[in-house]
This record gives structure tokens, C-alpha cells and sequence, in this order.
């Protein structure tokens, strides 16, 4: 009786923590699809900010504030994935001419 209980215990231990290989691997996220997503919520919230400023839920100096850290932040991503995006075509231009 006491081994089956022990072995209940095991199995139900087992089961518990026990994370199989494809849950604990998540797929890795380039430097270039961070920035994509980082975009996308820093126009969300730029959009959210004027639909509050419209609605009367923010005063004028604290949504110019706001607004000018955001733009800035957009400005900054978008940059770097300009930067990004030229590189890597420019690798791929000298990748086709060698085969030329």
C-alpha cells in the first residue's frame, strides 16, 4: 500500500513539473521584429493620447509633453530599423553580385 502511494506521488510529481521540450523553446525574436512590434505600440499609444486629449481627459501641457516623448521614441525606433533594413539589404546585394 505505501508503494503505491509512493508511486501515485511520483508519477503525479512527474506530471506536474515535468515541461516537455517544444513548450519550454519559444522562437527567437530578431532585433528587427522587436522594433516592428515596439512601433506598433508607440502608435497605439499616440492614438489612445489624442483620443484622451479629444475626449478632455488630459491638459494641453501634459499632452504636448507626452506627445513629443512618444514622437520622439517613434522617430528613434524607425531609425534604427531604417538602419537595420539597409544593412541587411545591403549584405544581400553583395551576396548576389558574388554569385553574378
Amino acid at each position: 500500500m505505501i508503494w503505491a502511494c509512493v508511486l501515485v506521488t511520483a508519477a503525479a510529481l512527474l506530471y506536474i513539473f515535468h515541461v516537455p521540450d517544444a513548450v519550454s523553446a519559444g522562437p527567437t525574436k530578431t532585433r528587427i521584429n522587436y522594433l516592428r512590434e515596439r512601433k506598433e505600440v508607440v502608435y497605439e499609444n499616440l492614438r489612445d493620447l489624442n483620443f484622451d486629449y479629444k475626449a478632455g481627459k488630459l491638459p494641453e501641457s501634459d499632452y504636448q509633453t507626452m506627445r513629443s516623448s512618444l514622437e520622439e521614441e517613434a522617430a528613434a525606433v524607425l531609425a534604427e530599423i531604417s538602419r537595420l533594413e539597409s544593412g541587411a539589404s545591403s549584405r544581400e546585394d553583395r551576396a548576389n553580385e558574388e554569385r553574378a
